[in-house]
């Protein structure tokens, strides 16, 4: 008896450190699935033969409650409530993330979306920014400013001044510099800055802190 008492203690410990018997792991891997089943339908999935640089934009993938602080002409910051949402669109292999800021009486003042996919020919990114509101498109990162760097802690790019900017409310010559920092799977940080003497000085002119939203 003493024997079969031990072999059933043995048996019984083998499978609860082997994970066979091991009903919470379970319930946590079902849940997992249901979450993530659920956000593959909401926003998609990268495709199996996309490039894998695709990852590196990947953080956008979901939606987003953000606080966009943004510098008046009188130079102080003027916070607003603003959402952005990433997905994969077109088969998985390009990410579309949506912008949208409200105005101080809840009036929509910014709406467009970015297009991020990668060309594994010239190796690098292609991105390109559409402004809903005015029906314009931009480029993100050309190669003439030096396209796209990504580093452990940082993306950084550079745009030119939006042609209908250009001359009102910034010079002509304005480069813009944008940069996503304190990336983590709850939190980024998007950093807008501008430089009107050739990349002497930049000029922090808006800074969005975004927080994951749960669907």
């Amino acid at each position: 008896m003493r024997t079969r008492v031990i072999l059933l203690l043995l048996i019984a410990a083998f499978l609860m450190h082997s994970g066979m018997y091991a009903p919470s792991a379970s319930e946590d891997t079902q849940e997992d699935f249901e979450v993530m089943a659920h956000e593959q339908r909401t926003y998609g999935k990268p495709n199996p033969d996309a490039p894998r640089q695709l990852s590196q934009f990947a953080f956008l993938i979901g939606k987003w409650r953000c606080d966009s602080k943004v510098k008046g002409k009188d130079g102080v910051f003027e916070t607003h409530p603003a959402t952005w949402t990433g997905r994969y669109i077109l088969d998985g292999y390009v990410i579309a993330d949506e912008f949208r800021q409200m105005g101080p009486g809840g009036e929509l003042i910014q709406l467009g979306q970015n297009y991020r996919s990668f060309d594994t020919d010239k190796n690098a990114w292609v991105m390109k920014w559409h402004d809903a509101l005015a029906s314009t498109w931009l480029d993100l990162g050309p190669e003439e400013l030096g396209g796209v760097l990504i580093d452990d802690t940082s993306i950084t790019f550079m745009h030119y001044v939006p042609e209908r900017l250009a001359g009102k409310l910034f010079p002509p010559h304005t480069l813009f510099r944008l940069t996503f920092s304190d990336i983590s799977e709850n939190h980024f940080t998007w950093r807008a800055e501008i430089s009107t003497d050739g990349e002497e000085t930049w000029d922090e002119v808006q800074v969005i802190e975004a927080y994951r939203m749960k669907d």
